[in-house]
């Protein structure tokens, strides 16, 4: 056994979350009886609405961060100890903020940034100064983690609105996601007052090989010192993942590490149009940026319902791991 301390923080705003209008199909988590509509088959076994909540509540409760149970899992079995699992703001007690964490006791903290942008979700002065401070020591890692931001038309003319969503929608080609949804704001706001602003743009559609498996990312080994992607070949196929793009002061203080292909048979996409086949799919501070490790990636990164699982445990095995012997 490993003696690492690892939580999951969910930078989400739950009664934010599930109280969106349905009424508005942009910005907001689907319902558990839409996911189930539009899937169908998939989820019957969800279908007693005595038993499960069929609103945006059974979504999260039911899918999303269930999603996430393997890696716990396995977390808990790698060193020993369970996973703190906290939500920002939950159904019971009120907001969590990351300066509320007794992050004394933790070494290994994983922010899922999984909160829509229009909860408006925030890292203020006294959270950025708690995860420097957690940053601050050596041996710890933090990995911030966004999802996808697709369907962003604050550049655009409003005549525009209409093809760039339907380009973004057509290339990951999910008929689950709404023209516009966009999630990440405290990972945004959080990374930028850590002096490392990065944006996760887009819901960019992976390759995969003729048997079905995700294709293999690009990994840079050589500057991986935690040894984080050893025997790490893919990440997954959730058929919309951002690009992480370095802005500013990141540029010069945040590596990729690795790097995923497109799907070249895809639908063109604004980002394929200038000539990427490839996405910067994981970052990582460069050495003395911190004294303990900075990583950004993909949220479904801890997911293991989007293929390229066994792959995934040995990254999540990595991590938790990290240092022994």
């Amino acid at each position: 056994m490993v003696n690492h301390e690892v939580a999951i923080y969910y930078a989400w705003d739950r009664a934010s979350e599930v109280e969106a209008p349905l009424g508005v199909i942009e910005n907001r988590f689907p319902s558990l009886f839409e996911t189930r509509r539009i899937l169908f088959p998939h989820y019957e076994e969800l279908a007693d609405p005595e038993t499960f909540d069929q609103g945006i509540a059974g979504f999260l409760d039911q899918i999303l961060k269930k999603n996430f149970a393997d890696f716990v899992a396995l977390a808990a079995e790698v060193t020993g100890r369970q996973v703190a699992q906290i939500e920002r703001g939950d159904a019971v007690s009120g907001p969590h903020k990351l300066d509320d964490l007794d992050l004394e006791k933790v070494d290994t903290l994983i922010i899922i940034s999984f909160d829509s942008m229009r909860s408006r979700q925030h890292a203020d002065a006294a959270e950025v100064a708690a995860a420097r401070s957690f940053l601050d020591k050596p041996g710890n890692l933090m990995f911030v983690c966004p999802h996808h931001d697709i369907g962003d038309v604050d550049d655009a003319a409003s005549v525009d609105w209409t093809g760039i969503q339907t380009a973004e929608f057509l290339h990951h080609g999910d008929r689950t996601i709404p023209p516009q949804q966009r999630f990440g704001g405290f990972a945004r706001s959080l990374l930028a007052g850590l002096g490392t602003p990065i944006e996760n743009r887009f819901g960019l559609h992976p390759a995969m090989l003729p048997d079905g498996t995700p294709a293999p990312i690009a990994a840079e080994h050589q500057i991986d010192r935690l040894g984080l992607l050893s025997g790490v070949e893919t990440f997954n196929l959730h058929p919309h993942l951002p690009h992480l793009e370095r802005l500013g002061e990141a540029i010069d203080k945040m590596n990729v590490l690795a790097r995923q292909p497109i799907d070249p048979k895809a639908p063109s996409h604004s980002f394929t149009r200038e000539g990427r086949f490839a996405f910067d799919a994981l970052l990582q501070s460069k050495r003395g940026v911190f004294r303990g490790d900075l990583l950004v990636g993909d949220a479904t990164l801890w997911s293991s319902t989007a293929g390229g699982l066994e792959s995934l445990r040995r990254l999540w095995t990595n991590v938790v791991s990290r240092g022994a012997n």
